[in-house]
């Protein structure tokens, strides 16, 4: 992967995480062309690792002269009544996130009564 062609190395993007695209903000340029043109994704992956997990890898290339920029790693998972997800890629940076797959989350209505 080219760490020239990013401003920031794997950003913290919070809960923030892509399984398609890429962070044009982190783009500086292409570190082969010098060329700032939108990328392309390819190489694209998806595998079910077991029940219920899920992985999506793809490379990030630059559309003018194909120079590779980087790896981008996606995972969902289930786990009981939550649905994970994470993110790690030296462009689009690292994030992960857990949601609720109940109508109410359980987490949320715990939160609001411990604050009295």
């Amino acid at each position: 992967m080219c760490v020239d062609c990013v401003k920031e190395r794997c950003p913290d993007r919070g809960s923030v995480c892509l399984d398609n695209g890429w962070y044009a903000l982190n783009f500086y340029e292409c570190s082969e062309c010098h060329k700032k043109e939108p990328i392309k994704n390819e190489e694209k992956k998806s595998e079910v690792v077991s029940d219920g997990e899920e992985e999506v890898t793809f490379t990030h290339k630059c559309s003018v002269c194909n120079h590779r920029i980087a790896e981008h790693k996606y995972y969902f998972s289930i786990d009981g009544d939550f649905q994970e997800y994470s993110m790690l890629c030296i462009l689009c940076g690292r994030g992960a996130d857990t949601v609720s797959i109940q109508p109410k989350d359980p987490r949320k209505g715990t939160e609001m009564y411990s604050l009295y």
